[in-house]
């Protein structure tokens, strides 16, 4: 009989290198659900959301019929508690779904790990009872606020606003199985954290070294 694969959460506040992670773990053969991705796919024109957003929040926060104003949408939910909540409310059952929808696909090929890339799984508490393990991906607020500003373009007044709408450091510390700390570290030595994390993870070791 085969065994399940682990389900495997990784989440980290904006800027951590959740998404590095992440990257790193697909290129060695395991699969990831990308929660963001499939928000964005949600909310992209023709999109399974839209109808709803137009209902909740009406014509200002739409570019065009059917096309979403990112940007109007992003500053409202975060000036604004109620319309955050409101907006998760209509997105987090439909991209719960699909997560599962893609878990299920995923474990057809018998991987020994299925990766669920969450930045809100602390926030929502669903998550932590549907998963084996959390990885949290960690490193310091400042550097947090300054990668994002050098990606983005941000300033660090916006960047403050997006991680006060997240969990604290400490709340995700706290749901977290194992932590990676990605301060001042190169690719490999993140890779090399990630090697030594497999096998208490159950994951043969083979996995990744037979995939360099």
């Amino acid at each position: 009989m085969t065994q399940a694969a682990m389900r495997l959460g990784i989440t980290g506040g904006i800027g951590s290198g959740k998404s590095t992670v992440c990257a790193l773990l697909a290129d060695k053969g395991i699969p990831v659900i990308d929660a963001d991705a499939i928000s964005r796919a949600c909310t992209a024109p023709g999109g399974a959301a839209l109808p709803a957003i137009a209902q909740a929040f009406g014509d200002a926060v739409f570019e065009a019929p059917g096309i979403l104003n990112r940007d109007a949408m992003r500053a409202l939910v975060f000036d604004q508690p109620q319309a955050r909540a409101q907006l998760q409310a209509l997105l987090h059952p439909m991209i719960a779904v699909e997560i599962e929808r893609q878990a299920s696909q995923a474990a057809l090929a018998s991987p020994p790990c299925i990766a669920f890339d969450i930045p809100l799984l602390v926030e929502s508490k669903r998550w932590r009872t549907v998963l084996d393990r959390v990885l949290v991906v960690d490193c310091q607020a400042q550097t947090q606020i300054d990668r994002v500003m050098q990606r983005s373009g941000l300033t660090a007044e916006s960047v403050q606003k997006i991680m006060a709408a997240q969990s604290t450091r400490a709340a995700r510390l706290q749901c977290a199985d194992y932590v990676l700390f990605n301060e001042s570290v190169t690719i490999d030595e993140i890779g090399q954290q990630l090697a030594a994390i497999f096998p208490f993870l159950e994951i043969s070791s083979r996995h990744w070294k037979n995939s360099a």
